[in-house]
């Protein structure tokens, strides 16, 4: 990211298009949304319709992760691949470093994900190559949080349980990990999810994603590089579903919060829905020029709005919950 340099559009539709990585949308406002791209973090006020760069004041490192504080949007925080965390006070309008205590070793920079406690704003958790991080302070510093986690170090997704704040889920480059005393101590909960016959590595299988069901927090879906498992215990079992779907490499993955049972997946042959916890899947790809999806996620405001990032083509709407998609326009600063 180029700090005050000249500005790369994306243009939707075109032969090449730098891909969308990351889309955070406003929390309370539909016109606002947050994109990354490999090299900018744009930012619209209107729904699409034009784009402003947000990455004057950071670094080269690109930004691979946002959050937003759901108690003061105009709070928002980056994590990058190699410059730790960035935060902003003004929606993105001017950063700040916030590295203290996540500048111990250049790896631990990379960020893969910010987890903002939804009961107290201040407390944010980090997913990054160097284990679990966490700040009490809205990030003025940060403490490691790997105590259990002996297998493993890169942690590259992680997951509240809606209704019971003290549990979460890390998903790692060796399965799944539990907490049930908010970070103080991890558990491995892999049975049926990393199988014997693999190697006790840190690169057992690459977890890119963990969700808890809001409607049964015992039910948690894990999607990995080689495939989707589901677990309705808590952990203590998986059992791998979603093996008819072509492509197992999975990349991005919702819980429709407004539907029971509804899953949606994304990964390189597009996106599929299951409406049965994962049973059966339907893909749902129309009006989509490129398959290869990097990105997905659904609106807070109106669960059956949902943003898509492509590999290609840019970034795409759907308003009918993924049954169809329609191309946005190009994301290209207005600066």
């Amino acid at each position: 990211m180029l700090a005050g340099g000249m500005v790369a559009g994306l243009m939707v539709g075109c032969n090449r298009s730098d891909a969308i990585v990351v889309i955070e949308p406003h929390p309370t406002n539909p016109d606002i949304l947050y994109v990354a791209t490999n090299d900018y973090i744009y930012k619209t006020r209107d729904g699409g319709r034009t784009w402003s760069n947000l990455s004057k004041g950071m670094s080269h490192s690109r930004v691979i992760s946002l959050a937003i504080d759901p108690w003061y949007p105009a709070t928002v925080y980056a994590g990058t691949k190699g410059d730790a965390v960035y935060k902003s006070h003004d929606g993105g309008q001017r950063w700040v470093s916030m590295r203290k205590g996540l500048d111990d070793a250049t790896i631990t920079s990379v960020v893969n994900q910010l987890l903002i406690d939804p009961a107290d704003s201040q407390h944010v958790f980090a997913a990054t190559t160097m284990g679990v991080f966490e700040t009490k302070n809205g990030g003025e510093h940060w403490v490691k949080k790997m105590e259990g986690m002996k297998e493993v170090l890169m942690v590259t997704a992680l997951a509240l349980d809606p209704t019971r704040r003290t549990v979460l889920y890390a998903g790692t480059s060796g399965g799944v990990y539990k907490t049930v005393d908010l970070a103080e101590h991890w558990e491995a909960v892999n049975h049926g999810l990393v199988p014997a016959t693999l190697p006790k590595t840190s690169r057992a299988l690459n977890v890119t994603s963990v969700q808890v069901d809001p409607y049964e927090p015992d039910t948690v879906y894990a999607a990995t590089l080689a495939g989707l498992y589901k677990t309705m215990d808590g952990g203590m079992s998986w059992k791998r579903i979603g093996e008819s779907l072509a492509d197992q490499m999975i990349v991005a993955m919702v819980l429709d919060r407004a539907r029971k049972g509804v899953v949606y997946l994304a990964g390189r042959d597009g996106i599929h829905r299951s409406e049965d916890g994962g049973m059966t899947w339907t893909t749902i790809n129309q009006g989509l020029v490129t398959t290869n999806v990097r990105a997905l996620v659904q609106s807070m405001i109106n669960p059956r709005l949902f943003y898509a990032g492509t590999n290609g083509s840019g970034l795409y709407r759907s308003l009918d919950a993924g049954e169809t998609w329609e191309a946005m326009p190009p994301v290209v600063s207005q600066q």
